[in-house]
């Protein structure tokens, strides 16, 4: 189990951030995703001058962690410097995170997936 706290870990988003691409919106985001043996992986986002073809953040920290060698369930914890949109919610539930930690209006939020997605679905559950 990981010795890293929920603070440690956003600070590591919010520092990784300043990396981020983001040209066209000036909104930078860090995403910082904490594996259950306490190695950090990190992404930002990726914009793009075509919009539908950026990257989020957290795909962008899942994808290199998945590279890797990380799996579902491998993770503890994810932190982000903003509020995760609908797709990045659906992603930390399928990559199996206990708890999502993100900023939301000036505040830091603590949630689980499920109260992030509620009626959220994986492979088990498409029927």
């Amino acid at each position: 189990m990981s010795s890293i706290s929920d603070a440690e870990l956003l600070a590591a988003a919010d520092a990784v951030a300043a990396h981020a691409y983001a040209p066209y919106s000036n909104f930078q985001v860090g995403c910082a995703v904490l594996t259950r043996e306490g190695h950090i992986i990190e992404g930002v986002n990726v914009e793009n001058a075509s919009y539908p073809l950026g990257v989020c953040a957290e795909p962008s920290a899942f994808a290199r962690a998945i590279a890797e060698g990380y799996r579902p369930g491998d993770f503890v914890a994810v932190a982000i410097t903003a509020s995760p949109c609908g797709g990045c919610r659906q992603m930390a539930r399928e990559m199996g995170v206990d708890r999502v930690i993100f900023r939301n209006g000036g505040r830091v939020v603590t949630m689980t997936p499920d109260e992030l997605l509620p009626e959220s679905f994986d492979s088990t559950n498409l029927s």
